[in-house]
């Protein structure tokens, strides 16, 4: 499974590296060090916490309003598969987004919960780019 560095996971929350060392030193995510002695947050673990971290923040004072054409980085929490279809989630700060494309797709992109991903939002349509 991929891991984030603190510099990573806090740009993925659309938070500043500090506020995400922050959190990891309160121990709200946990880390491992690496070899190097790197602070390293597993993916699925930084895909839980980005859900509940989105689910604290109050919508109303923290609305963004941006262009229809924008890029979303941020990292997967969900995929459903069916036998055609599939569903991505991707929190992208405080923004989740929901993306309906083929099983197919989703397989040649390798996307799975905890890997980083771009949702690209154009019109009513969300095209994810694996990062």
């Amino acid at each position: 499974m991929q891991s984030y560095t603190i510099g990573q996971a806090a740009r993925l929350l659309g938070v500043s590296p500090d506020t995400a060392r922050r959190w990891a030193d309160a121990g709200r995510v946990a880390t491992h060090r690496d070899d190097g002695g790197r602070r390293l947050i597993d993916g699925r673990a930084l895909a839980a916490f980005s859900v509940e971290v989105a689910q604290s923040v109050n919508g109303e004072d923290d609305v963004s309003y941006t262009s229809a054409r924008n890029a979303f980085p941020g990292i997967v929490t969900a995929v459903t598969l069916g036998d055609v279809a599939a569903q991505v989630e991707i929190q992208a700060g405080p923004h989740r987004l929901v993306s309906l494309l083929t099983r197919e797709a989703v397989e040649e992109l390798g996307l799975e919960v905890g890997m980083e991903a771009t949702a690209r939002v154009k019109s009513t349509s969300v095209h994810i780019d694996r990062a």
